[in-house]
């Protein structure tokens, strides 16, 4: 998977929220749904609390591929199911989560670092070099 370039990365970052819209068979998006992502390195993830084959997650599952959106940046995503990963990565993203979320309160991020959660981490990477590293 390809990293994001920093401009790229940054914009992700810095978003509260990234909208995500699972790519259908036929190259059409479904309907955007605003998740939270974070950053470790020069990658992107996003996680789900509840995990559902019917919501976006299982469609991008299936898919493997999802129209991303934050402020400034609109691109395809390839998806990487890494789940819980290694115990370093794991410890990484959650302490991303922590930075950028700890503010909505011990419930809200605890639902996002918990050991189901973590098994629903997904890796976003650009699908071309729209903010691709070169």
């Amino acid at each position: 998977m390809t990293g994001w370039a920093p401009d790229a990365l940054r914009l992700i970052e810095a978003a509260d929220e990234l909208e995500i819209a699972p790519e259908r068979t036929d190259g059409t998006l479904r309907r955007w749904v605003p998740i939270w992502v974070v950053s470790v390195g020069d990658q992107a993830f996003v996680r789900t609390w509840h995990r559902r084959e019917t919501g976006w997650f299982g469609h991008v599952l299936k898919s493997r591929r999802a129209g991303i959106r934050v402020p400034g940046l609109q691109t395809t995503v390839l998806v990487d199911d890494v789940g819980a990963g290694p115990d370093n990565l794991r410890a990484a993203i959650d302490a991303a989560y922590h930075a950028k979320y700890g503010r909505y309160g011990s419930t809200s991020i605890e639902q996002m670092v918990n050991s189901s959660a973590a098994a629903t981490t997904l890796r976003l990477s650009p699908a071309d070099s729209v903010g691709a590293t070169e």
